[in-house]
């Protein structure tokens, strides 16, 4: 019988072929260099070939080494796929994976999810918190909800709600702080945003929020620059500053009065960027998707309204 490599072989061998570097593969794998070098040694050994050449300073892959990893790579993938799809089978027709980042779920989707429940009480819902962006292929989740442009091959995408970013603070800031009348009264106030740009789009700030306010010598130095809106909007909760927040994502503070808006302009972040729904094209007409999908647009809807 032919020798090939076991799982734990291959991912080892890819590891090296990718980094063609034993200590970074060691730290990928969480194995140390010698385990590592001992174990593509002992591959090449059983298949009789040479996969890496090595100098005091290098190492890089044989033709045969590339050919090898390069098979590796594939066959890893494949079998991750088939776990994926395993998995689905396993929990079965009744569950509904869904991925999205810990901001949109805390501010706006865990409000809502009872509705759901209650009108689909046959379909458990399960969640994937995360903000790394998931592979449908790879990973065990049915739907996602993206921050981006749209446009994922292979997937469809529903946009939710445009993004208008609105500054609020806390009633009790309002009340007692030094008064809100006019723009140009924000100077006497801590002024938090995010700073977020992509593809050469700007999130707003203050700088650009003054600006359409027709304020045209506010200096943004005097204002704090937070890596996470949930932060940002925390800080105007708190009531120790005005912040800029994108509505959909205060909407529930708002209506429940723990935000209050101080002024009504708002800033439209570009229409390419939204939240969207996303989910393989093959799956579109899975009952459980249909009828989330058609949820999630009612209230991003109603949201936007």
């Amino acid at each position: 019988m032919r020798f090939v490599p076991g799982t734990r072989a291959l991912r080892t061998l890819e590891a090296a072929g990718r980094h063609l570097n034993f200590t970074r593969a060691a730290d990928e794998l969480g194995l140390t260099p010698a385990a590592v070098s001992h174990q593509i040694k002992e591959i090449e050994d059983q298949l009789g070939v040479v996969l890496f050449t090595r100098t005091s300073r290098s190492i890089r892959l044989t033709e045969a080494g590339a050919a090898l990893c390069d098979a590796s790579s594939d066959a890893i993938e494949l079998l991750n796929r088939a776990v994926s799809r395993a998995r689905k089978l396993t929990r079965g027709t009744a569950q509904l994976k869904v991925t999205l980042d810990a901001q949109f779920a805390g501010k706006w989707l865990m409000r809502r999810v009872d509705g759901f429940r209650k009108l689909h009480p046959d379909i458990e819902l399960r969640f994937d918190i995360s903000y790394d962006v998931r592979d449908f292929d790879l990973d065990d989740v049915d739907v996602g909800i993206r921050f981006g442009m749209g446009k994922y091959p292979g997937l469809s995408a529903d946009r939710l709600f445009d993004n208008m970013i609105i500054p609020v603070c806390s009633p009790k800031l309002l009340a007692s702080g030094p008064p809100l009348r006019v723009p140009r009264d924000l100077f006497n106030h801590t002024l938090v945003h995010i700073e977020w740009s992509q593809q050469g789009v700007t999130w707003p700030n203050w700088r650009m929020w003054m600006a359409a306010a027709g304020v045209d010598d506010f200096d943004d130095s005097r204002s704090i620059v937070f890596t996470s809106s949930s932060d940002a909007v925390q800080a105007a909760i708190d009531g120790s500053a005005v912040a800029l927040a994108d509505f959909a994502m205060v909407a529930n503070d708002l209506s429940e009065g723990r935000l209050v808006r101080p002024f009504d302009l708002g800033i439209r972040v570009s229409r390419e960027f939204a939240y969207f729904l996303v989910y393989p094209k093959a799956t579109a007409d899975d009952p459980r998707i249909v009828a989330f999908r058609e949820w999630i647009l009612e209230e991003a809807a109603q949201t936007q309204t």
